[in-house]
């Protein structure tokens, strides 16, 4: 019997301990009832997110269509505040595979929007993850930061990133835009820049050039720039030359007379949703770098050298390629019809005929 009773005395206080244990870590109240004494909501993951401004819960807002192709440098507010007339207040989503949430707060103050949050997509894994591609089908703008273009496409292109932001372009229609290597790859052929960087100069001296690395509408979809080409940092860095090369290389290769859309620092073309561009930045006629170019080729002008390892000539009675030049401004400087690049309907710029002989570029106003 003191047997029988001992091992009962031994249950009962295995079985006080045990209960006396949770699994939850919450404190309930005194009085009981299992409520919690300060209850404190649970934040649901956001994969990639590394800050967020505002409202962490999706709003659906209207939206109208445009597109904004950075120069790069300081950024342009007035662009900023373009896609955010158009984004209807609703969320921002700013989208990097480098750097910090620095744009939150400078993107939130500059109007009124439901969130600005930043993702931080620097692999594969996170861009196939079903989270960060709802974020981005779900948001009302986005703006892809500068970095290195390569990194958006090793990481982004064929994943559902990819198919996120293919959406906003051409079914939801809302507001995108990038600065540096984010309008780098907003072009349908777009400039790599996977082997380093690339200047005028070696592109010029040998178009065939092992870092002139070109790929052709395999990536993103935006409206109106299948045929396009983009580049930044435009005569701050001296790369006209590399533009022109980058036409030569796509008419050659794919037998495609292309167009190339190129703006300088602090400069931005804002493309609202009929094709209709403007130049927003701020001018200055003592600082030179504040233009927007259009350059057009024509398929009856080919390049007379244009082989590996020998520099370019592509004259054509030096009138080989139109380009079209546009001061910034900060309301919107001149305009250009991005859907037909018709030379009839620019406005507010100047006309040039650019040229290379042996290498060299040349400019004539027409």
């Amino acid at each position: 019997m003191k047997r029988l009773i001992l091992s009962l005395l031994i249950i009962f206080c295995i079985s006080t301990v045990g209960c006396g244990k949770s699994s939850d870590p919450t404190p309930v109240n005194p009085g009981g009832g299992g409520t919690p004494v300060n209850p404190v909501p649970v934040e649901k993951r956001r994969p990639a997110s590394i800050g967020i401004i505002g409202d962490t819960s999706n709003v659906v807002k209207p939206v109208g269509g445009g597109m904004v192709l950075m120069g790069g440098g300081t950024d342009v507010d007035a662009a900023f505040k373009w896609m955010i007339d158009r984004s209807g207040g609703g969320d921002v989503v700013i989208l990097r595979a480098t750097g910090t949430a620095a744009y939150n707060s400078y993107v939130n103050a500059l109007g009124t929007v439901n969130s600005v949050e930043t993702l931080l997509i620097n692999s594969k894994e996170l861009a196939n993850n079903d989270t960060v591609a709802y974020i981005i089908r779900n948001a009302e703008m986005v703006f892809i930061a500068g970095g290195d273009q390569s990194d958006y496409m090793n990481f982004w292109k064929g994943t559902k990133v990819d198919k996120a932001l293919n959406y906003l372009l051409t079914e939801k229609k809302a507001p995108v835009g990038g600065t540096s290597a984010g309008c780098a790859i907003l072009g349908g052929f777009y400039y790599s820049g996977e082997t380093g960087g690339l200047t005028s100069a070696a592109a010029l001296a040998n178009p065939y050039n092992t870092d002139v690395t070109l790929y052709n509408n395999d990536f993103l979809k935006a409206p109106f720039l299948q045929n396009v080409i983009t580049d930044q940092h435009y005569l701050t860095r001296g790369r006209e030359g590399r533009s022109m090369v980058f036409l030569g290389r796509i008419n050659k290769d794919w037998k495609i007379a292309a167009k190339a859309i190129a703006t300088d620092e602090r400069t931005a073309v804002c493309i609202d949703a009929t094709g209709k561009a403007q130049v927003f930045g701020d001018f200055s006629s003592t600082r030179a770098y504040s233009y927007a170019y259009f350059l057009i080729s024509d398929p009856t002008k080919q390049p007379e050298q244009f082989t590996a390892n020998m520099p370019v000539t592509w004259k054509d009675g030096e009138q080989a390629v139109a380009v079209y030049e546009i001061p910034a401004a900060v309301d919107g400087g001149g305009s250009f019809n991005v859907a037909n690049f018709n030379s009839s309907e620019a406005r507010g710029g100047k006309w040039y005929w650019w040229s290379i002989e042996n290498g060299v570029l040349t400019k004539k106003l027409q």
